[in-house]
């Protein structure tokens, strides 16, 4: 089927705790915000983010969340390390690849490419309230 067919186009909403099927790859390619959350559980959340060319996830830290991410679409480079001074943990990602973010890892994401960066997310346990929606980084900033 056409992957821009208007039968796959729903409204973005956060579809959990209910039983729930899409195409992740879709999903993305339809999200326009900064952070999207699609699906969120008693145990775990879906995210989608959308970062625009030059822009990043920002250097941050869960204490006590493990982060699975994974590359939709676009290139960029991630870094990781133990503490925000020692990022020693650098590699490049790109459509298809996978990121494992173990709980009390600094890490971000920066968008190296010529158009948006869009990446799914699962943390475990959530870690944004549910139906979180924000448009840009500067206002998911003000929530952190």
């Amino acid at each position: 089927m056409n992957r821009n067919s208007n039968c796959f186009h729903k409204p973005m909403t956060d579809f959990g705790p209910a039983p729930y099927v899409t195409n992740i790859d879709r999903a993305a390619q339809q999200n326009t915000k900064y952070r999207t959350a699609l699906w969120t559980g008693p145990n775990l959340q879906l995210t989608l983010m959308n970062i625009p060319v030059g822009g990043e996830v920002g250097l941050e830290l869960h204490p006590d969340h493990d982060q699975f991410l994974r590359i939709e679409s676009g290139n960029g480079t991630v870094i990781m390390g133990p503490s925000e001074n020692r990022l020693n943990y650098q590699r490049p990602v790109a459509e298809g690849y996978a990121v494992f973010v173990p709980a009390g890892t600094w890490h971000n994401i920066i968008n190296t490419g010529n158009c948006p960066l869009l990446i799914s997310t699962v943390y475990a346990p959530p870690h944004h309230p549910r139906g979180t929606v924000q448009a840009t980084k500067a206002i998911a900033d003000m929530y952190k």
